[in-house]
């Protein structure tokens, strides 16, 4: 079963929601975030990414940076204004660009039930992220970040959905990015139902937000162990989305050298471990990787590398290319710490893959072919753990228009 709670949110008001409104934290650079928020002091990036509002040759990790963001927290909530709900509740979360369409139930969400694995992770999670996140919601006593989860659908929940969804909106705004973000709050007797089709629900699944869950388990941790005066909690902000409205992206790959290979060499080397033929930016099956080198384009056929083992993990493109090519060929040993490799959002384009490799930051790039929400959970149903970067999800939630407090 999987359980919901009601919270009071701490929410921007309507007038100002697109622009206190923020991509996650995690999927821009300093920089970006920098040049995001520049001109609107009611970018939530000020309290996500504080370091923006310092010296640029501040570390991320440097003291200053959390007590910048508790200032700019507090100074944000008088600025925009942000209230605070008299009243727990939850909200249906809408995301729309194109044809694409999801709506989730954001609320809290069960930390116990995240540590006894009643919500399934599929990834790992690197100490210093969970470090950076927990000392973040500790210090502004909020949870400013929200994890993205799924489920298998439930009639019962798209009925309620579709009941809330109905009334106007709390919010609906396009963003600069051109998706849609609309928020409802739903009322104490929709609230009700909810908790009961959820509690039939037999899992939930982390699709993007490993580093923002582990965090939340840790901050509780950590309060608790302060004692009764530091307060606690013991849920995590999130949105669930049904399996069956969710979209994955390819999470890509670009190398920065080729362990002393000549592209020549290199690509004779690839072509002995698997068929290379010309390709496509976009690689056109599961099976196939495209590699972007020495200013073409390349199709390389992980199908007939085989699968390492006869497990799912096994089987994903992005195990095969890991194995075959970046640890036996590129000399990668650690996927998740070496500094030569780096991980690019499908979102980006593959343009992004040309431009890093052409302008000299890469030496190699693979697009790769899309992992299915069903490859997601079945392998977290086993237990398992999918390499790193596999699956970027889109499009993505928006910090700041709902805060839980602590």
């Amino acid at each position: 079963m999987a359980s919901i709670r009601p919270f009071r949110a701490l929410r921007p008001v309507p007038e100002v929601a697109a622009r206190v409104s923020s991509v996650p934290y995690d999927v821009v650079s300093a920089d970006e975030a920098r040049a995001l928020a520049a001109g609107n002091p009611l970018s939530f990036l000020h309290v996500t990414r504080s370091e923006i509002d310092l010296p640029p040759d501040t570390g991320p990790y440097a003291d200053q940076v959390y007590a910048q963001a508790a200032r700019n927290f507090e100074a944000l909530k008088r600025a925009a204004p942000l209230v605070l709900e008299p009243e727990p509740a939850v909200y249906f979360y809408r995301l729309r660009v194109g044809a694409q369409e999801q709506t989730g139930l954001a609320a809290c969400y069960s930390l116990d039930e995240y540590e006894r694995d009643l919500i399934k992770k599929h990834e790992r999670t690197r100490r210093e992220k969970e470090d950076d996140r927990t000392r973040h919601i500790v210090e502004l006593r909020a949870q400013t970040g929200v994890v993205f989860l799924t489920y298998r659908a439930s009639a019962d929940v798209d009925e309620v959905a579709k009941r809330v969804c109905g009334q106007p909106p709390l919010y609906d705004f396009t963003a600069d990015d051109g998706v849609t973000h609309t928020i409802w709050r739903a009322e104490r007797a929709e609230t009700h139902a909810l908790a009961a089709a959820f509690s039939r629900v037999p899992a939930l699944y982390i699709a993007d937000g490993h580093h923002r869950a582990a965090s939340a388990a840790r901050a509780r941790a950590t309060l608790k162990a302060g004692g009764p005066e530091t307060g606690g909690f013991d849920s995590m902000l999130a949105v669930a989305f049904p399996d069956n409205q969710v979209s994955i992206l390819p999470y890509n790959r670009v190398v920065k050298d080729l362990a002393g290979s000549s592209p020549d060499a290199f690509l004779a080397a690839a072509n002995a471990k698997l068929p290379v033929r010309d390709g496509t930016p976009v690689p056109g099956r599961k099976g196939e990787a495209s590699m972007y080198l020495g200013g073409r384009w390349y199709a390389l056929d992980l199908k007939a590398a085989g699968a390492a083992g006869t497990d799912r993990i096994g089987s994903l493109d992005v195990s095969i290319l890991q194995r075959v090519v970046i640890e036996d060929l590129l000399k990668i040993a650690d996927v998740r710490t070496d500094a030569r490799l780096d991980f690019v959002g499908g979102a980006r384009g593959t343009a992004e893959l040309e431009t890093l490799v052409d302008g000299g930051r890469a030496a190699v790039a693979f697009s790769m072919y899309a992992v299915t929400v069903d490859d997601l959970m079945a392998i977290a149903d086993a237990g398992g753990i999918m390499p790193p970067k596999s699956t970027w999800f889109e499009p993505k939630l928006r910090d700041g228009l709902l805060v839980h407090l602590i």
